[in-house]
């Protein structure tokens, strides 16, 4: 199952409620969606940069499943995705092409 980095932050342009009621509920709606996904697993971790108005997401599961759950806050909020590979991964990765450009030089 792979790992995802969401980087999300709000959008200005969005159609934001004025009302302040309304724009209340709204963000309790997104805050159970998010709740909901933590509860399910889905999302391993979610928190707020300094700024106010934008942070990350840690989540797992399919492209698709990630793709499901950021579309959901469209267009309030813009997603970054990027699939995590893991360190050991990457490092092997990384070594075997080193090694076969070395091999490829010597020829």
């Amino acid at each position: 199952m792979a790992r995802f980095l969401v980087l999300w932050r709000m959008n200005p342009a969005a159609p934001w409620p004025t009302d302040p009621s309304e724009a209340l509920k709204q963000t309790e709606m997104m805050f159970a969606a998010i709740d909901e996904a933590i509860k399910k697993g889905g999302v391993e971790e979610f928190g707020f940069f300094p700024d106010g108005a934008s942070g990350y997401g840690i989540g797992k599961g399919e492209a698709i499943d990630v793709f499901r759950r950021v579309s959901m806050f469209q267009p309030y909020i813009l997603c970054e995705v990027h699939e995590i590979i893991p360190y050991e991964k990457g490092k092997e990765i990384t070594i075997a092409m080193m090694k076969a450009i070395v091999k490829a030089a010597k020829k």
